[in-house]
């Protein structure tokens, strides 16, 4: 049985609490009795994977705090989680699953340090980011030392297909990173546009992570692409929530500063969908943009560039009114979010990403019966339902 709140938490367990949660909290009490089943299917691999990213090496050093000081903040772990389920799936547990999950995990870890540095972010889970408090650089390679560490861990889990699998992912995550950038600023982003980059930023390390596990654990070619149309489909349903929860979340809960994708010059999916329904909210849009001296305008939008600080610990930026916490609202800030409420805009994300996930359920019918899969159907609701 699982715990009802953090204190005395088993290694591994933390995830799933969340997710069961969730389930209870969205109305769902089969899926949270699945998650409840997962304690003894999944704890031991979950205990492995996290002490394996407490024992991260790299010493006492800038770019070990940089890096490992992120990691060790926890994070919702949802994709070591999808490679070790996704590994149960073909029956057989190999010990290569753990340096997998970990990858994973580590592989998500750089982006988020790199991304901040390219966004001038300044909370990460809840924290000041490691650029504010160690500087550019130290972030930066923080990020690329811990894919480094994610490549290595999988040559040495050697499973035929998986480091080239893993490559091609970078490459598109990458790819959508520079579409991102390119179109930073405009707001008159397409809902096309939005979604080839939401498959590539988020969805593709998911399809990897549930395509690595599958094959880790013998699965045959038929299943590991099912796992991996699942795995694209929920990380989009992901992507969706996150940009959502930017708007209309609590900072307690998401541990970032609200409206911080705007001033990162991101136009995403729940303003492209107000937009549409209220075009005369683009000069109160833009304006919150600005008064919060987002990105390069890139694209023409008009949004300023926010000074920095040499390489150094860059400070300032978007706080809300109070110092990064995002507690506050400005009167912009109230305009744009009763706009949404007017038009259901958080109804209508929800709803596409109930679908997305619904679609990759669906997926799951190419997927042997069995605890992993009905676990991997509860991952994917818990993950629409999230306020985190």
């Amino acid at each position: 049985m699982l715990p009802d709140h953090r204190g005395g938490l088993a290694l591994g367990d933390e995830v799933l609490v969340r997710l069961r949660d969730l389930c209870v909290d969205g109305g769902l009490s089969d899926l949270a009795s699945t998650i409840e089943d997962l304690v003894g299917f999944v704890r031991d691999d979950l205990a492995v994977v996290e002490e394996d990213l407490a024992a991260l090496p790299l010493g006492d050093t800038l770019v070990g705090d940089a890096g490992v000081g992120l990691v060790h903040l926890g994070g919702k772990r949802l994709r070591p989680l999808c490679v070790v389920l996704a590994s149960r799936v073909g029956g057989t547990s190999a010990p290569a699953v753990h340096d997998l999950a970990v990858a994973a995990e580590l592989v998500h870890n750089a982006t988020l340090l790199h991304d901040d540095v390219v966004d001038n972010a300044d909370r990460r889970r809840g924290r000041p980011t490691a650029r504010v408090e160690l500087g550019n650089a130290a972030s930066i390679f923080a990020g690329d030392y811990l894919l480094i560490e994610a490549l290595q861990r999988v040559q040495r889990a050697d499973v035929p297909g998986v480091m080239d699998g893993l490559l091609a992912t970078i490459a598109e995550m990458i790819r959508a990173e520079s579409l991102q950038l390119e179109n930073r600023g405009r707001l008159d982003t397409s809902e096309d546009l939005y979604f080839e980059v939401a498959r590539g930023k988020s969805a593709a390390l998911f399809r990897w992570a549930l395509g690595a596990g599958a094959m880790t654990g013998g699965a045959s070619p038929e299943v590991c692409a099912a796992l991996e149309t699942y795995g694209e489909l929920v990380g989009v349903a992901f992507q969706l929530i996150d940009d959502l929860l930017d708007l209309v979340g609590h900072h307690s809960n998401t541990g970032k500063t609200l409206f911080s994708d705007l001033s990162e010059g991101k136009v995403t999916y729940p303003l492209i969908t107000v937009l549409d329904r209220e075009p005369g909210l683009v000069d109160t849009i833009r304006a919150i943009a600005e008064e919060h001296d987002a990105g390069p305008g890139i694209g023409g939008a008009g949004f300023g560039h926010r000074p920095t600080n040499g390489d150094g610990p860059v400070n300032g930026g978007p706080t809300n009114g109070d110092g990064g916490a995002g507690s506050e609202l400005s009167n912009r800030q109230t305009r744009v979010l009763e706009a949404m409420a007017r038009h259901g805009v958080e109804g209508i994300c929800r709803g596409l990403a109930g679908t997305y996930v619904d679609q990759g359920v669906a997926a799951l019918a190419g997927v042997p019966d069995g605890e992993a899969r009905r676990a991997l159907t509860a991952v994917a609701y818990a993950s629409a339902l999230r306020e985190r």
